[in-house]
C-alpha cells in the first residue's frame, strides 16, 4: 500500500473520531 494512500486514511479516521467526539458528548448528557 503506497504510503500517501496509508496517510489518507489516517487523516480521514482522525476526521471521523474528532466528529464523533465532538458529537457524542451531547448525546450522552441527555
Amino acid at each position: 500500500m503506497p504510503v500517501n494512500t496509508l496517510l489518507l486514511l489516517i487523516v480521514i479516521a482522525l476526521s471521523i473520531y474528532l466528529c464523533v467526539a465532538m458529537v457524542a458528548p451531547e448525546k450522552f448528557q441527555e
